[in-house]
């Protein structure tokens, strides 16, 4: 397709969702994704191999601010970074749609409210086969649909932990995921959490909407497509070609839409490498590609009972919001907590490389695992920037007080439960699988570079739809809320755009 009704660069949750939100609509799609399909092979249920050995993750190197470079956990594959994601599919809570006051200053609201949203979200959780259950967490918001699947089932030493927590007065909730575990588990005996799906047992941005997207014969996927950047019409008011380079060629596609789904990084990069008349990029009216860049603020939690091992094979189903709205004491709000997927020895080894391994077993095999993850409020000045062809990572966190504190209340918990040693550690840059914020959605285009249906003020056949365009980082994980605006940009297209 030289010239396509729509391009969609990128395939992970925001583009292969709305490719699936606009099947069928007889407009001719091409999708650019810059990855090869994830080969299966026995690399992908290796924990040495993916965790110590780091085979799955990027060639290329991104800075810091201050020039030091680092190897992001970005993965380019069909599927985006969902490939490997944990597969948890959660809605934001209704107050996280609203203004919310933090320690570390106050979370933006969105444009909309939960009530219109909510329509969207309950599409999003049968596209991707969500299974969990209404009624445990009292921070759950209105469902209009309940779920169609079952919640996965916990492990006994989960239902044991699940158990513990109710005890103190907590309200432990089954996590809602995208996981068909009886196939998961056919394929390997192991956790999806961190791990690549090279089958059918997760429901990814691939294995869901962009399987469901290519039955449409109008719809054709380029892997392979490294887009370079865009250009702008002459009046600048659109963007009429798609540079990328493909086996070597550099290639040229003029789409009357262009949809840009690359992900908060890469997405903010396309923009600002993108050729304008001001030297700040495309769609930069407002000074504000790249900015806002929020990465949660999250740790690992280990709870080890030395008396007690943990036989757990993926444990990655509970969650506990009781600390979501306030920290449990009528103060401001702390975060979420969730169970990470098991780990294992090798996971330990590839962040505490000095230590022998069969301590490092031994104490895997009796901890249970949580991942703690908090707010990270937007800030102008935490960008991304691009520094000729290096892309720089300026990210400023805050609100740090909430992890703290989550951290602090948690591991009383832990310790109230019976487990005698709590162990923590932050996760870092190198982890930006929460990326959202660099290209945020708003009402004034003075503030920022996207409409309501993140649409570009600037360029009226441009719109962003991944993780920049969310105004608030909220303290659960994204992906559903991306799903859910990409089908809802999908209809607003269907409606507006591909009717004019």
């Amino acid at each position: 397709m030289t010239n396509p009704d729509i391009v969609i660069i990128g395939s992970g949750i925001g583009g292969a969702t709305i490719a699936s939100g606009l099947a069928g609509s007889g407009a001719s799609i091409l999708m650019l994704e810059r990855g090869e399909p994830l080969p299966a092979t026995p690399h992908a249920r290796d924990t040495r191999s993916i965790f110590v050995d780091g085979h799955y993750r990027p060639k290329e190197m991104w800075r810091e601010a201050g020039g030091a470079a680092f190897n992001p956990g970005n993965y380019y594959y069909v599927g985006g970074n969902s490939k490997f994601y944990g597969a948890v599919l959660i809605r934001y809570r209704r107050q996280d749609f609203a203004a919310m006051e933090h320690f570390g200053g106050v979370s933006p609201a969105w444009p909309f409210s939960y009530d219109e949203f909510e329509p969207w979200y309950s599409k999003a959780e049968q596209l991707f086969r969500v299974r969990g259950t209404l009624g445990e967490d009292p921070t759950e918001p209105f469902h209009s649909i309940p779920y169609a699947f079952k919640p996965v089932p916990d492990e006994a030493p989960i239902a044991r932990a699940r158990a513990e927590l109710k005890g103190l007065g907590l309200h432990p909730a089954s996590l809602p995921l995208g996981v068909d575990i009886d196939t998961w588990l056919k394929e390997g005996k192991t956790g999806w959490d961190a791990f690549p799906n090279t089958g059918q047992g997760k429901i990814d941005a691939q294995t869901g909407p962009l399987t469901a997207a290519l039955t449409d014969e109008n719809i054709k996927l380029e892997t392979g497509a490294y887009v370079e950047y865009l250009e702008a019409s002459p009046d600048s008011k659109t963007i009429s070609a798609i540079h990328y380079r493909q086996n070597g060629a550099l290639k040229k596609v003029t789409p009357k839409l262009v949809i840009l789904s690359a992900g908060a990084v890469n997405s903010a990069v396309i923009l600002l490498r993108s050729p304008s008349s001001d030297g700040k990029g495309l769609a930069n009216r407002s000074d504000q590609v790249g900015r806002n860049f929020m990465n949660h603020n999250s740790s690992a939690m280990l709870a080890i009972d030395p008396r007690r091992r943990n036989d757990a094979v993926y444990q990655k189903t509970l969650m506990l919001n009781d600390y979501y709205l306030s920290d449990g004491k009528g103060g401001k709000p702390l975060g979420n907590v969730q169970l990470l997927g098991k780990i294992d020895g090798n996971m330990l080894k590839a962040n505490v490389k000095l230590a022998p391994k069969f301590a490092l077993d031994f104490m895997a095999g009796h901890a249970v695992d949580w991942y703690l993850m908090c707010e990270d409020l937007p800030d102008p000045e935490s960008r991304i920037l691009v520094d000729g062809k290096d892309i720089v990572m300026q990210w400023r966190r805050s609100n740090m007080q909430s992890l703290d504190g989550l951290t602090k209340v948690m591991r009383e918990n832990f310790r109230a439960c019976g487990y005698p040693i709590v162990l923590s550690r932050p996760f870092d840059k190198r982890t930006p699988s929460h990326q959202c914020g660099t290209v945020r959605m708003g009402t004034d285009p003075a503030t920022a570079p996207l409409d309501p249906f993140c649409r570009s003020f600037d360029h009226r056949n441009l719109f962003v739809v991944d993780g920049g365009f969310l105004p608030n980082s909220a303290a659960v994980n994204p992906a559903l809320s991306i799903a859910a605006q990409a089908l809802r940009v999908a209809d607003h297209i269907r409606r507006v755009e591909l009717v004019a």
